[in-house]
């Protein structure tokens, strides 16, 4: 899905680029993320920060893994 219309960058950009470990400010000089008229960036701010490396675990899987 688009986030960025103006600059046309999908949710799997963003999340690509914060699984390889790049800041939301990386993105927004590489991609022009929230740089123009600003109405993406909570969307393309919560996507960046569940798909950082350093949350490895999804939370579903962590439910998954509790006993029945």
């Amino acid at each position: 899905m688009i986030v960025c219309v103006c600059h046309r960058v999908s949710d799997k950009t963003i999340a690509f680029c914060a699984q390889q470990g790049a800041a939301f400010d990386d993105i927004q000089l590489e991609h022009g993320v929230a740089t123009q008229c600003g109405k993406c960036e909570c969307a393309a701010r919560r996507i960046w920060s569940e798909c950082q490396g350093r949350h490895p675990i999804a939370h579903l899987n962590q439910e998954a893994a509790l006993p029945a």
